[in-house]
């Protein structure tokens, strides 16, 4: 028998992401509570139901704000399962997303002297991340009406997209040698996304 606590928190995020693609400083947004029990079963009190990792990494997709407390001590346990969830998509095949070379490196900056940089760095990279991918998502729907515009603005967002991920890499020691080749496999993502734009923006023509 589940006792009668508040189903969603009142919590201030700063720079948060609305619906509309714009950014609500300080305000406060209502945060579903979401409880952890020692069988690991995971309860959502909005909803009164149980839910699984999956069910949490889609409402992160859906921007939908929730901390995961332990039911018995109330200790919170957001952290833990966030990184459970990111665990857990990495292990599906072909969904990583994070390099073994990252990897390793963020591992050996934990005890470093820079660790207490990182967070902040690393929100801040993803976040101006997140601001590219929206011009990006701009640029596919302006493309059906101008393709041409559209090009550019999607072509000037990966260029910034990868100016922060070479300015990460950097920090992390992972930057390639100046003139250095690109990592084959990432050209050749790159080479299929932008044929696979290419043949959305024909078949609009058409």
């Amino acid at each position: 028998m589940h006792n009668h606590e508040p189903n969603v928190r009142l919590q201030r995020k700063n720079g948060a992401h609305n619906m509309n693609g714009g950014n609500t400083d300080n305000d406060q947004v209502e945060s579903i509570v979401i409880k952890k029990y020692a069988n690991r079963r995971l309860y959502n009190t909005a909803t009164s139901s149980y839910v699984t990792l999956d069910h949490l990494a889609e409402m992160v997709r859906k921007g939908e704000e929730f901390n995961v407390v332990d039911a018995k001590t109330g200790d919170d346990l957001t952290r833990a399962v966030l990184t459970q969830i990111i665990f857990e998509q990495e292990n599906k095949e072909g969904q990583n997303m994070l390099p073994v070379p990252f990897l390793r490196q963020l591992i050996g900056l934990y005890g470093d002297n820079l660790q207490s940089f990182v967070p902040s760095y690393l929100e801040m990279s993803m976040d101006a991340f997140r601001k590219n991918q929206e011009a990006m998502r701009q640029s596919m729907s302006e493309a059906f009406t101008a393709p041409q515009s559209g090009m550019r603005i999607f072509e000037d967002a990966a260029r910034k997209n990868m100016a922060f991920f070479e300015q990460g890499l950097k920090m992390f020691g992972l930057a390639r040698p100046e003139g250095g080749a690109t990592n084959q496999s990432e050209v050749e993502t790159l080479r299929r996304e932008v044929e696979s734009l290419r043949e959305q923006l024909d078949a609009a023509k058409k």
